[in-house]
């Protein structure tokens, strides 16, 4: 069943960035989700529908494709840039992936992936602030606010959640695979049309940056045993072949990461948010594995002493967060 999954989840992403017949076939359903998309958007601007407003600023972090674009590393150097800033950041996420029963969910570092999503738990270890994930990003804020001293809230994938107004919007696009197709959902990958970003306040790419984009990327060069938390140079497995595995929204990017550093890769992709089991792996256990930090969060209980998880950092500009406290004195000063 995972095998068929990853199968057709991989045909239909391929689909998305070329136009092919598949896609041409599923135009009507792109159509009918962009006026349904178009019409809530409609209602929320026109006050039909009200927006919450918190008596915090709300910084919105999000994208209009579906897939991994780089949100997670950029919400949490955010949080801690604002931290340093003097500010008392607290984070709200979906907590995809998780299982638990009621929501809104308190994140702590040490909290079951299983429960609240991986992501989350990745952010709340990075960060070490106030966390709440659940599937209504008012509810979720809302709790913070009633059990956490927070002056300031992210909201994690929260671009189209627009029940939650916000005083900051920044979209994070994909720099290498872009807008794909150029369609929305299901024919092509977009949330919303491309011209939702004449919209928002500031554009971050993950990779090449076009005109009017702020470039992000991803900086690391350690590797971290996860069995005795030993760290080691990437480098240092230049004389090795090892195997890697991701479930990621683009588990290319992190393949193609560990090459870039000379080494020579296996490697298995998996659905985004896959909870691992020890069977899944599917690479001998004397094998060097290498994964992300997300994927660690869900491995620990079952790891071997030559896994290793490799930790990103997200890099900007100085004028980036510059302009972000900027426009937060501004709009709330």
């Amino acid at each position: 069943m995972l095998d068929l999954k990853r199968r057709i989840a991989y045909k239909l992403e391929q689909a998305w960035y070329e136009r092919s017949g598949l896609t041409q076939m599923l135009r009507p359903l792109s159509w009918l989700f962009l006026s349904i998309v178009t019409i809530r958007r409609f209602l929320y601007q026109t006050n039909i529908i009200k927006a919450i407003k918190l008596p915090v600023p709300v910084i919105i972090v999000g994208n209009i494709t579906v897939g991994g674009t780089g949100k997670t590393p950029l919400v949490i150097w955010l949080a801690n840039y604002l931290k340093q800033a003097g500010y008392k950041p607290g984070i709200v996420s979906r907590g995809y992936g998780g299982h638990a029963r009621s929501w809104p969910q308190q994140v702590r570092p040490d909290a079951d992936p299983y429960m609240v999503g991986d992501e989350a738990v990745v952010i709340s270890r990075r960060t070490a602030c106030p966390m709440a994930v659940g599937p209504d990003r008012v509810a979720d804020s809302q709790a913070l606010l009633k059990y956490a001293d927070v002056d300031v809230i992210i909201s994690d994938d929260g671009l189209q959640h627009y029940a939650l107004a916000r005083s900051v919007e920044i979209a994070v696009i994909d720099g290498i695979r872009r807008f794909g197709n150029g369609f929305c959902l299901p024919a092509g990958p977009l949330r919303e049309l491309r011209t939702r970003l004449d919209d928002v306040d500031i554009k971050v790419t993950n990779g090449v940056a076009a005109q009017g984009e702020v470039a992000m990327r991803y900086q690391s060069d350690n590797a971290v045993n996860m069995v005795s938390g030993e760290t080691r140079l990437i480098s240092e497995f230049k004389s090795e072949v090892v195997n890697a595995i991701a479930g990621i929204g683009n588990p290319d990017r992190f393949f193609n990461f560990i090459r870039s550093h000379g080494i020579r890769t296996n490697t298995r992709a998996f659905p985004d948010h896959h909870f691992y089991t020890s069977g899944d792996i599917g690479f001998p256990d004397e094998e060097i594995l290498f994964m992300t930090e997300k994927d660690a969060v869900k491995c620990q209980r079952f790891a071997r002493e030559n896994w290793w998880y490799i930790p990103v950092e997200a890099v900007l500009p100085d004028e980036f967060g510059v302009h972000l406290i900027h426009l937060l004195e501004e709009r709330h000063g």
